[in-house]
């Protein structure tokens, strides 16, 4: 007894001993950290007050720590930075679906900005800017090397004003400018049509809309339909769509899920994360659905198209998307500020990260650009069937609603040639749904 008395002394003697030699540097070592960070607190004041002494002309001390405070955060990634009184008011608005500007999405990329997308119907689009393209010039005035907010802050302006932007774009060989006129920003969040018996959707964004704009819709085009059995499936075309809330993007996916996980969330620490989980319910009621997706997808819409193509509920189609795969989170400062800050990246339900890397539809299909116009004489060639030539046989063998029905299906198969010339990847997706719907006897005919 004694003996294991002496060992179990032993043991906690040579744990003090252990652990104090453990202990005792990391202790120091915190000690130093928090001296070194106290130090470089002290070199930002000394350098704050030099600016304020020295500066050849005189500054705004609140002008000096708002600057300070963006700069901590943009070093960080493109999408954390801090929002002034007004910007964050500014947000607030565009969150609810209306605002003033040019209708364009933008990012930072090595220092220029980026455009992720325009949106549908507003200046820019009209004005041809589309996604990918670099912005260099405001008025004539540079924008290489400001923060993205005070590039934004360039670009807003009055209403009914106007401004040129130059653009550099890829295939193009010399910066082009682009003159727009400023308006206010009115967002459809998603609308609503129907191509043959396909039922569109076109989702712009993400804001508080959303959902039921999208719900609504297409309660709509089934109805006008005459029934979901008179549907052969549904396009969700989230092209050019730059993202917006989590929140809508979990309930847009939601829409067409009847179970399983939509998307997950992890931050700094592995273990603390969140998982969002589909409900019961399939707006769609089990009909095909096809995504369309783009270099402007973005965000929320890849959080939608990723879930929906790792459940194999739709087909997704397009070109790769944007790539942005985090989470930014607003948080509240005194003074009516806020700070917008990247707390998490998601994941799809397979567990892949969108970070960087963008969605790979399951079919690639590129947009082709719009094509010279042809030759008056090529618009107005016909050509000839057996049915030109005189004295050609009747057709005999079929009755009128035959020979009717013959001739509405043709009037459909030219209504999506044209479709296919004014949007060919949107063709292509209600392609598929006709060739899906095809295999299926209890589908709409075509």
């Amino acid at each position: 007894m004694k003996k294991f008395v002496m060992a179990g002394l032993a043991g906690t003697v040579a744990g003090i001993i252990a652990t104090t030699q453990i202990a005792g540097p990391l202790l120091a070592q915190e000690a130093e950290n928090k001296a070194s960070v106290y130090q470089q607190l002290d070199l930002f004041g000394d350098i704050f007050e030099r600016i304020r002494a020295q500066y050849v002309e005189e500054v705004e001390p609140e002008e000096l720590i708002e600057a300070a405070i963006d700069g901590m955060l943009t070093s960080l990634d493109p999408h954390s930075s801090y929002l002034s009184p007004d910007d964050a008011e500014q947000m607030r608005v565009q969150t609810r679906g209306e605002f003033g500007g040019l209708g364009i999405e933008v990012t930072q990329e090595e220092g220029f900005v980026k455009v992720v997308s325009p949106i549908d119907d507003t200046p820019a689009d009209e004005a041809g800017i589309e996604a990918g393209d670099f912005i260099t010039h405001v008025d004539g005035e540079s924008i290489l090397g400001l923060t993205l907010d005070k590039a934004v802050d360039l670009m807003r302006g009055p209403v009914g004003s106007e401004i040129v932007i130059t653009v550099v774009r890829e295939g193009e060989s010399e910066p082009f400018d682009v003159p727009i006129i400023r308006d206010t920003i009115t967002l459809t969040a998603v609308r609503a049509r129907t191509e043959g018996t396909s039922v569109v959707l076109r989702v712009t964004t993400f804001n508080d809309q959303t959902f039921p704009n999208l719900q609504e819709g297409l309660e709509e085009q089934i109805a006008e339909a005459g029934g979901i059995e008179k549907v052969n499936g549904v396009v969700l075309d989230l092209r050019n769509n730059p993202g917006g809330l989590l929140t809508q993007a979990i309930k847009v996916s939601d829409a067409f899920l009847d179970e399983g996980e939509i998307v997950s969330t992890r931050g700094r620490d592995p273990e603390v994360g969140e998982r969002f989980n589909a409900t019961l319910g399939d707006l769609a009621e089990g009909k095909p659905i096809v995504v369309l997706i783009n270099g402007g997808s973005a965000s929320a819409s890849e959080i939608v198209a990723g879930a929906l193509q790792d459940h194999r509920r739709a087909i997704v189609v397009g070109t790769k998307s944007f790539g942005k795969g985090s989470v930014q989170t607003v948080m509240p400062l005194r003074g009516d500020g806020a700070m917008r800050l990247t707390t998490s990246r998601y994941y799809t339900p397979s567990g892949r990260s969108i970070q960087a890397l963008g969605v790979s539809p399951d079919i690639i299909v590129e947009q082709p650009r719009p094509a010279p116009e042809p030759e008056e004489e090529e618009t107005n060639a016909r050509t000839r069937s057996e049915a030109d030539l005189r004295g050609s046989l009747n057709n005999d063998s079929l009755s009128e609603d035959e020979i009717r029905q013959i001739e509405e299906d043709r009037a459909k198969a030219e209504a999506t040639a044209e479709l296919r010339e004014e949007d060919y990847q949107l063709a292509y997706a209600i392609d598929i749904l006709k060739g899906l719907s095809a295999f299926n006897p209890n589908g709409p005919s075509q």
